[in-house]
């Protein structure tokens, strides 16, 4: 017999469905009990994972959606479990990733008198959220059941609109909340109330924007008469024509296109993008003779600081395309943003001409070539294993439509200044919202619970001992995953860092050394373990990784000082090559 609670739980959870949610990550607790039934209830429609730790549930939520491009449910109980959502719901706010938040409540009548497990609910997490809403406790009638569903069909839709991103829902249930014999079968609801519609109860799809027609002709006009031109694209995790569209956009005016590593433009296919464009600009006389006067930028803030700036210092007149009204300019350089889809954007920008080159853009992908080349000639020269050498191999060596996860910190910045333009096509993720490495190994088993391609994370020994719970998830899910480490035994970008010079508290606070073995790490989570020390024997780790299963290569790189002089040497090499010296 259904009761209150298991009849309201399962309207929520029917109107998710109906809106596109297609996974849901429950953690375990008492009071959300009724959702997560509800949950596992769905089935197959809606496929119900379960972890041990909240704050892993969040990112682990992150990567089904970062992968599906749908929105994914999270159920957690009442109190504290809450705010272990909080990082990954920041880095959901801040990268326009799609999130339900469902939080399990007590009633009101055990707020504000000590019951336990109980705290106020209700704003949980500020402005990191697109919509939330506070439901009343189950109510037996058709009126409440038809709001119920009403509300949660357009928090739904909220959440996949522009800009997406994560809302909250605070469900209260009162006791008993599971199942037993003899409670009563709410009565008098009618059909619509119980069943809803078959489809979503109130549907809002998001509408593609196009910017105004006199912005886009006024733009399409600066463009045609601008040699000097550069197209930019950042950090951008969506699955959809972008790639082609962009390089349409830049080879129809004959722009050379540079692409941030975690744009899945780079390794697009059919892409030719400039792939190292913060090695090339080491060379001062290079950067200035390439300084462009147009620029149209998009995605997110690029991983190289360097480019930022040498953008941001050219002087050139900007062009920012956003999409979901994502202004990313903080170096204010943008003297126009075309707010819209930015594949329909930069379809609407592309000249109606043949592809074509310039002198210019030939110049720089020259450039490039020739530091590709000298990267090769630097890793032979340096003789072992390197971390920049490890970034470069690992791209190189991944089959095409795997998938790439990266650490922020050095990994990203290792994989966006070395790693080589290729002709097949990889996507890469990387939590550059806001640039933590908290919850990358969550994230990637995320991605890769969604089952559509091998999935590859590469990240440093902190990354990996700060997410220590993301390889229990992987032991109890059974999802398959290749953890590449690069293990320097702290934390690496701080020898590059003014701080490097603090002298004595510089390791212990900073660097953070440790003394963790990580092949009793893998051995905790039941991982196959391999540690290498050399280039051939990682590229054929790396391989017999992707047969499938739990794997961690831990690969041992040069002592952090040492690091330092690596990338140090790598960048005089590939300034001299750009500028085209032997």
């Amino acid at each position: 017999m259904a009761t209150l609670n298991t009849l309201w739980a399962r309207a929520l959870v029917q109107e998710l469905v109906r809106a596109g949610v297609g996974h849901a990550v429950a953690a375990p607790g008492s009071r959300s009990a009724p959702l997560a039934l509800a949950c596992a209830e769905a089935a197959p429609a809606l496929r119900t994972w379960s972890i041990l730790d909240e704050r892993s549930a969040g990112f682990f939520a992150l990567g089904l959606s970062l992968e599906t491009g749908r929105p994914t449910a999270v159920v957690v109980t009442s109190g504290t479990a809450g705010a272990h959502l909080l990082p990954a719901v920041i880095e959901a706010w801040a990268s326009h990733v799609p999130l339900v938040l469902l939080t399990a409540d007590r009633p009101w009548e055990l707020h504000g008198f000590g019951a336990p497990q109980t705290i106020p609910q209700d704003g949980l997490y500020g402005r990191f959220i697109r919509a939330e809403a506070s439901l009343s406790v189950p109510e037996g009638s058709s009126e409440a059941f038809l709001h119920l569903r009403a509300l949660v069909s357009r928090l739904a839709s909220v959440c996949q609109a522009s800009p997406r991103g994560p809302v909250h829902i605070d469900v209260p249930f009162r006791e008993p909340l599971a199942p037993e014999a003899g409670q009563p079968d709410p009565a008098g609801l009618s059909q619509l109330a119980r069943d809803g519609r078959g489809g979503p109860m109130l549907a809002a799809p998001a509408p593609r924007r196009r910017p105004p027609e006199p912005a886009l002709a006024a733009a399409r006009r600066r463009l045609a008469a601008t040699e000097k031109g550069l197209v930019v694209v950042g950090p951008r995790s969506g699955a959809d024509d972008l790639p082609a569209a962009v390089r349409a956009l830049a080879a129809s005016y004959g722009y050379p296109l540079v692409a941030d590593a975690a744009s899945n433009v780079r390794w697009a296919r059919g892409s030719r993008a400039v792939a190292h464009a913060d090695l090339l600009l080491r060379s001062a006389s290079l950067a200035g003779d390439l300084r462009p006067d147009v620029v149209v930028r998009l995605g997110g803030g690029v991983t190289s600081k360097r480019l930022a700036q040498w953008l941001d210092a050219s002087g050139a007149e900007t062009l920012l395309l956003a999409d979901q009204d994502d202004v990313v300019d903080p170096g204010h350089s943008a003297s126009l943003v075309l707010s819209g889809d930015v594949a329909e954007t930069c379809a609407a920008l592309t000249a109606p001409v043949p592809p074509r080159t310039t002198p210019w853009a030939d110049a720089l992908s020259a450039a490039d070539a020739r530091v590709a080349g000298a990267l090769e000639e630097g890793f032979a020269a340096l003789g072992g294993f390197t971390e920049p050498e490890l970034a470069y191999r690992l791209v190189a060596g991944l089959p095409e439509g795997t998938r790439l996860v990266v650490a922020s910190s050095m990994p990203i910045r290792d994989v966006d200044a070395f790693a080589a333009s290729r002709p097949e096509e990889i996507r890469v993720f990387s939590n550059r919202g806001v640039n933590g490495i908290d919850g990358t190994v969550s994230t990637a088993l995320g991605i890769s619970a969604a089952g559509l391609a091998p999935t590859v994370v590469f990240l440093g020994d902190l990354a990996l001992l700060h997410d220590l719970g993301g390889l229990l998830v992987a032991q109890r899910s059974g999802v398959p995953l290749t953890l590449v480490v690069a293990n320097n035994h702290g934390g690496g970008i701080f020898s590059f860092l003014p701080i490097a010079s603090a002298g004595a508290p510089f390791e212990p606070l900073f660097a953070t050394p440790h003394a963790v073995d990580l092949a009793a790490a893998a051995a905790l989570a039941g991982a196959r373990f391999v540690r290498v020390d050399a280039a051939a024997a990682f590229t054929e780790a790396l391989a017999e990784s992707l047969r499938g299963g739990l794997h961690l290569i831990e690969v041992r790189v040069p002592d952090r000082a040492a690091n330092v002089g690596v990338h140090r040497m790598l960048a005089v090499r590939a300034a001299s090559a750009a500028e085209g010296a032997r």
